[in-house]
């Protein structure tokens, strides 16, 4: 799955422009997390269209990146994020950053691992159902 994160300034209008362009551009944003210190933030976003809004953004001016994160689904109980880190740990796989949110009464857990690869195998041979 395909995250953009965006640079911004920590002052007021800075997100909600950002919104705009994405509303104006007709982008769904499926989840979101700012990230943020005293003078600036990282807004990470995942989003139905995340080449049709690296373009947009782009061209608005606003610095980006996009890069790969998994999106893992999980039962909506208590333990389950852990088991799922659990195995990605035993495995040999440290996490970068990670959030979550809740849709049709699944978790969605979001994370960016250290590495591509071995995270793929890892989900595959583990059974992990991928958020599509």
């Amino acid at each position: 799955m395909k995250q953009l994160s965006i640079f911004i300034e920590n002052k007021s209008g800075t997100l909600l422009n950002i919104l705009n362009v994405m509303k104006n551009a007709e982008i769904q944003i499926i989840a979101s997390m700012v990230a943020d210190t005293q003078d600036f933030g990282i807004y990470r976003v995942v989003c139905d269209n995340p080449d049709k809004a690296y373009s947009v953004l782009k061209n608005e001016g606003m610095v980006v990146t996009m890069s790969e994160v998994f999106a893992i689904v999980l039962e909506d109980k208590p333990g389950e994020a852990a088991n799922v880190i659990s195995v990605l740990t035993e495995g040999g796989i440290s996490i970068s950053y990670i959030y979550s949110f809740l849709v049709s009464g699944k978790g969605i857990l979001v994370f960016r691992t250290s590495d591509t690869e071995l995270t793929k195998k890892i989900i595959k041979e583990k059974g992990l159902h991928e958020f599509a």
